[in-house]
């Protein structure tokens, strides 16, 4: 029991088609289909060149592959479910057709969510925690795993004017409340993951505070899976806006999360963030 008393984390994920061990961090390397995601718009567009980074990166390390087909950066638009089927789709088929590894589909759309479990998806990971009409019995129905995440607001005006009167405390019991939204829709709680939601509505000084108490947010005995890798919010904290520096941080902050039971860590740099975990774990006590 951890000192919330919360059960600790599961150490496996049970998705739609297979499992993942999260006996240590899970790795979760990004696969943005999109024009316009903040680190890496535009340089997946073709299947091709998708399959081939999703396999470098299991070649890396990465245990989980995190496919997305809408940006969802501060001040991103919104795309269509039509649309977002017509990037992802064709790209999740192929690295089936080429690779066992447990994939994740990045999306809120319910129409999205039942193509891609058909298409070979294992899990869903929402940053509206399944909030959407239909969406949540959508990944019930499918038998995948699910991560919902915590955001204020909207995309296109989440960071407007963030605020919280205790954000560690709002956080989880919001994640409280979607795990509990997921059970009641049968989810089994292997099937279910939680996500703070780093940069989703959040100042630094919120980002930090999470950061800070990220062993403590696990709800229910569910891992914490961990997104902040490349963020403007280490561009702030460091004050200097390039990206070896975001890049440093975030091989930090995967350091910490390690040392600190987290589930899976999210994140660009996959080989990196795999050598962190390996440091951290060896380094970790008894």
């Amino acid at each position: 029991m951890n000192t919330n008393g919360n059960q600790t984390p599961a150490a496996v994920l049970a998705g739609a088609n297979r499992n993942v061990s999260l006996a240590e961090p899970a790795v979760m390397g990004v696969l943005n289909v999109t024009p316009d995601s903040f680190s890496d718009g535009g340089r997946y567009v073709t299947v091709e060149s998708a399959v081939r980074h999703a396999l470098a990166m299991i070649g890396e390390g990465a245990a989980i592959i995190d496919i997305g087909g809408e940006s969802t950066r501060p001040g991103a638009a919104p795309v269509s479910p039509a649309a977002e089927c017509d990037r992802v789709l064709p790209v999740v088929e192929a690295l089936r057709a080429e690779s066992d590894v447990f994939i994740s589909m990045d999306t809120s759309s319910p129409e999205v969510i039942r193509a891609a479990c058909a298409a070979g998806a294992d899990m869903i990971n929402d940053i509206r925690g399944l909030t959407r009409p239909g969406a949540l019995e959508a990944a019930a129905a499918a038998d995948a795993a699910v991560c919902v995440m915590h955001m204020q607001g909207e995309p296109e005006s989440m960071q407007s004017a963030p605020a919280y009167t205790d954000v560690v405390a709002e956080v989880r019991g919001f994640l409280q409340e979607r795990v509990a939204a997921c059970r009641t829709a049968g989810l089994a709680p292997a099937r279910i993951v939680v996500d703070p939601g780093f940069g989703f509505g959040k100042t630094l000084a919120h980002n930090l505070a999470l950061l800070r108490a990220i062993g403590e947010l696990h709800v229910a005995g569910r891992p914490v899976l961990m997104g902040v890798s490349r963020k403007s919010m280490f561009a702030q904290l460091l004050e200097c806006d390039d990206m070896p520096a975001r890049i440093n941080a975030s091989l930090g902050a995967a350091f910490w999360a390690t040392l600190q039971g987290v589930g899976i860590i999210r994140c660009h740099d996959v080989r990196q963030t795999a050598q962190m975990v390996c440091l951290a774990r060896h380094l970790k006590p008894a």
